[in-house]
């Protein structure tokens, strides 16, 4: 067998979760890295600055949505097929999940470019911001088909058993994007000074260059997938297919761009240091919300090799130890953060008064990851059952029907801190309701396809 190749159905589960989990993580950790160096650089130019970014981010949420939601789908159904034996349907998902990342990035630059300034106020933008917001939002657009593809491949990737592929490609893309921030938003050297617009190009030049390799990963004969142009042709049964799973990942990643939207119009009446604190909190809380989404990116694949192969008692096993391993790395996340958060804070800011709003929202934000772990463990295995709806229904529960209400309601009572106490409280919520239904699934397990696993499928 290829050393760069897993096998998702045999070996013991701890050694093949990290294989699986550390590449992802490092991909994750890289594609947060574009944020915080983005954030550590304009934080330089002023703190409005970072509140126009904060503005920007969540229209980002929702191109990453739409390219998070066909790559999910796509790796979803791929290594499904592949635990299956059906190798030729896993390769022509390949080649569907790019035709889409292709098409919805030119949807996107067509039909977004001439309303950049209406969207930009729906999202939050007051006028004291709005003429940055634009000067960054502009370019981000553009790059967009970039990012679609650089989410679609990391996935294909992963269901392929090949999760360092992903990685490769996404730190050399990190690397250069923290080379060329610098350069083009102060203008050193023989480049201009573009201000928080050099950001934004920054990143869309860095996304571009992913394109290359990853794609001469894909059309690799040697390679699981082994791409060929016939299947970029589009293939309804397919696309529907990645969608099962891939839509409801959109509108998990949809919900949680309506709930930053809200956040900003709210935080909008306590003045752009609100604004920028949520910048900074959701990036440095993101360093840690990527160790477990790279947990939970591992077990995707895992689950839905081992559910095409029939082998459940697996399936079950894979999942608890990753939520037991995603709940430590959650508590040891939260616990750094805590005691340092100030000195954390400082890296990006100097400036007393923002750090005085910044530092006790920071702790009171990150408190929700202790049980966001092994939740985002649970929402994930559904995914790779290929049961987006029922993943879909837990994440907006999460976004819209519990936190979304908390947000109005909590500062009615704690002020702006209620802003930042809204996320623990609506992460408990979720915990249980995920608990829920995950329990409920293993005895679905032990009851059709297993019964002898029933006293083993506890949590």
């Amino acid at each position: 067998m290829n050393n760069n190749k897993l096998d998702l159905g045999k070996g013991p589960i701890l050694p093949l979760l990290l294989k699986m989990s550390l590449p992802p993580i490092i991909s994750f950790l890289a594609m947060a890295l574009y944020n915080i160096v983005d954030t550590f650089w304009i934080a330089k130019i002023s703190p409005s600055a970072i509140a126009a970014l904060t503005i920007c981010f969540p229209v980002q949420m929702i191109f990453g949505a739409i390219g998070m939601g066909t790559g999910v789908g796509a790796g979803s159904f791929a290594s499904r097929m592949f635990g299956a034996g059906k190798y030729l349907k896993a390769r022509q998902t390949a080649g569907q999940a790019i035709f889409l990342s292709l098409f919805f990035g030119i949807l996107i630059i067509l039909s977004v470019t001439l309303y950049h300034e209406p969207i930009l106020r729906f999202f939050g933008a007051t006028k004291d911001i709005l003429a940055m917001s634009q000067k960054y939002f502009v370019v981000v657009v553009f790059g967009s088909p970039f990012l679609f593809f650089m989410l679609m491949s990391d996935n294909l990737f992963r269901a392929a058993g090949n999760p360092n592929y992903s990685m490769y490609v996404i730190i050399s893309s990190t690397i250069l994007n923290a080379i060329l921030d610098p350069l083009l938003i102060f203008g050193l050297g023989p480049f201009p000074a573009m201000g928080i617009q050099g950001a934004a190009l920054a990143t869309a030049i860095s996304q571009f260059v992913t394109i290359f390799p990853a794609f001469y990963f894909l059309t690799r004969s040697s390679f699981k997938h082994h791409l060929k142009w016939r299947y970029l042709i589009p293939n309804l049964s397919i696309i529907k297919s990645i969608y099962r799973v891939g839509f409801p990942s959109s509108v998990m990643n949809l919900a949680l761009s309506l709930m930053l939207t809200v956040h900003n119009h709210i935080l909008g009446n306590f003045g752009p240091l609100a604004i920028a604190t949520l910048g900074l909190n959701f990036r440095i809380n993101g360093i840690a919300m990527m160790l477990l989404f790279g947990i939970a990116h591992g077990v995707m694949p895992l689950v839905g090799f081992n559910y095409g192969a029939h082998q459940y008692k697996r399936l079950m096993h894979i999942v608890r130890v990753a939520a037991k391993l995603s709940f430590l790395v959650a508590v040891v996340s939260c616990l750094i953060i805590e005691v340092f958060a100030r000195p954390i804070l400082f890296c990006f800011t100097k400036d007393p008064e923002l750090l005085s709003i910044a530092v006790p929202a920071l702790r009171l934000y990150v408190s929700m990851l202790i049980l966001l772990g092994p939740t985002i463990v649970w929402i994930s295995m559904f995914n790779g059952l290929g049961k987006g709806f029922t993943s879909m229904c837990l994440l907006v529960t999460r976004h819209l029907a519990f936190l979304v209400p908390l947000l109005f309601i909590l500062p009615l009572w704690f002020g702006l801190n209620g802003v930042w106490l809204a996320h623990p409280v609506s992460t408990v919520l979720m915990f249980f309701i995920a608990l829920f239904w995950t329990k409920r699934e293993f005895r679905t397990f032990g009851r059709n396809h297993n019964p002898e696993d029933m006293a083993e499928s506890s949590i």
